[in-house]
């Protein structure tokens, strides 16, 4: 074995697409290539140690936003107790300002963004000459086509204990300034018939969670139909093996074959992600973001009311323009809808994204260091963005998570932002914490609150009880191959 390809992802449960999309287009260097995931957190010694156990020549790291820190002191250690071994970086978080990067100083190449035909390449040239003399290599990007799909990749374990991703196509056509996608000029479709074929095999040898990837999986209306009745396909010829499928829509574009379609879906097998980042057409003008608002609603509206998709919709906090006001108009008209989830993101300045055009106009500061989150803006100051932090964080745990239906709504009233920044800030002033909640401790707290706002404590229990029998213990999922969140909301 002369080349590893390794990476550390967020959690166990999430397998890398990209280390898999390398070594399946290896070629004639595929024999010696292996691939050895590791999970933020553990200790540097002992990822340094596993990789030399292998005793490598090459080792290809995937660096992403979430772990370049720790993989920078994995790099700085396997440098010094075994310099002969020859590091290559790759992925989003070294393709843009790359000669800024500690990490990339410590390692021997860097390969910018596409690297299924540059990696291979670069390793066949360190193995076998002549060596490379540039540091940094721009990826080439070859036809779809000519990529091998990676997914045979993905192990039985992997399928048995992981959330498999998926990708139909690469790129998007929009160019919203936040995201590392508005670099791209458009979207790239794999050849479907290949790719559906892949996730024939999948499903046959037991995958039923499938995590696609695609930036605007509703571009091509005619490709997500034909996906879609793939998995209703499965559905209906197995009714007792559920499948589920996420799915990132674009907001405002449901037409109406679309719309039939995801109708015909049993509840809980479809999960859509849709971005919605704000609802205020000046800050959407200001990110180069093309949004009909009015559309965008109605489709949300449709999807919670007439379909039985899961729903997790974006808002993004501390946006150029967006003032706590306007954020606040957006979050309420956003939970008006009714969708399942509203994941509530706090800007971060992805490396290469154009929205740093913005930064000077309007005060934009960000942490230095990975993620990258916005501090403070000319509308924001710091602890206004930090009590909007731990908003989002709360928001995460009390309102996404499921467990407090009932709950929720009495806590919101008729002012849903304004009335749960007043629980946030409370709850904080009285934990003085924002992680490691403990849900029994959570649910006291709750129940502490209502009763501060004028709730009876028997109302307050009662209400509460709702949504718990036998104790605080969630109800039971009805599936164990549900994500948790939608498998819990079945079972409500």
């Amino acid at each position: 074995m002369s080349i590893l390809l390794t990476t550390l992802n967020a959690r166990y449960t999430h397998a890398s697409l990209g280390l898999r999309y390398l070594l399946a287009n290896m070629g004639d260097l595929q024999a010696q290539t292996r691939i050895q995931e590791f999970v933020i957190g553990a200790k540097t010694t002992e990822i340094v140690e596993r990789i030399l156990a292998q005793q490598p020549r090459i080792v290809g790291f995937g660096i992403y936003i979430w772990n370049v820190e720790e993989t920078a002191k994995v790099v700085a250690m396997l440098k010094r107790v075994a310099p002969q071994v020859t590091v290559v970086l790759g992925g989003p978080e070294v393709s843009h300002e790359t000669a800024e990067q500690e990490i990339v100083r410590l390692a021997d190449y860097v390969i910018t963004g596409w690297g299924d035909v540059t990696f291979p390449k670069l390793c066949g040239e360190i193995l076998h000459g002549p060596k490379p003399l540039m540091k940094v290599h721009a990826g080439v990007q070859p036809p779809m086509a000519e990529i091998k799909l990676p997914y045979a990749l993905y192990t039985d374990d992997d399928i048995k204990n992981r959330t498999l991703y998926v990708e139909a196509s690469r790129g998007c056509p929009f160019k919203c300034e936040f995201c590392l996608s508005a670099l791209d000029k458009t979207a790239w479709p794999f050849p479907l018939d290949d790719f559906l074929a892949e996730m024939e095999s999948l499903y046959q040898r037991g995958a039923r969670l499938f995590k696609f990837v695609d930036r605007t999986f509703n571009l091509n209306i005619k490709t997500s139909l034909k996906i879609m009745q793939f998995f209703l396909d499965k559905l209906e010829a197995h009714p007792d093996d559920p499948v589920y499928a996420h799915f990132e829509l674009v907001p405002d574009h449901l037409p109406d074959a679309l719309k039939e379609g995801i109708s015909k879906f049993p509840p809980g097998a479809l999960q859509f992600e849709i971005g919605i980042q704000s609802f205020n057409p000046e800050v959407q003008t200001l990110v180069s973001r093309k949004q009909d608002n009015r559309k965008a609603a109605d489709n949300i509206r449709w999807l919670t009311t007439q379909s039985h998709a899961h729903m997790h919709v974006d808002l993004i906090a501390g946006l150029p323009g967006e003032t706590v006001e306007s954020f606040a108009a957006g979050f309420d008209k956003l939970w008006a809808l009714e969708p399942h989830e509203i994941q509530f993101g706090i800007l971060k300045r992805l490396r290469g994204t154009p929205i740093i055009r913005h930064t000077e106009e309007f005060g934009m500061v960000y942490d230095p260091y990975a993620p990258y989150t916005i501090l403070a803006n000319k509308h924001i100051d710091f602890v206004t963005m930090q009590r909007l932090v731990r908003f989002a964080r709360y928001w995460d745990l009390v309102a996404n998570s499921g467990r407090f239906a009932h709950t929720l709504p009495v806590l919101l009233g008729d002012a849903p932002f304004d009335n749960f920044m007043a629980f946030s800030d409370w709850l904080y002033a009285n934990t003085d914490a924002t992680h490691r909640i403990a849900l029994d401790r959570l649910v006291t707290m709750v129940g502490r609150y209502l009763q501060t706002r004028g709730m009876k404590p028997d109302e307050a229990d009662a209400l509460l009880a709702r949504d718990y029998s036998g104790g605080v213990k969630p109800k039971p999922a009805t599936d164990a191959a549900a994500p948790k969140r939608q498998a819990r909301r079945l079972a409500a």
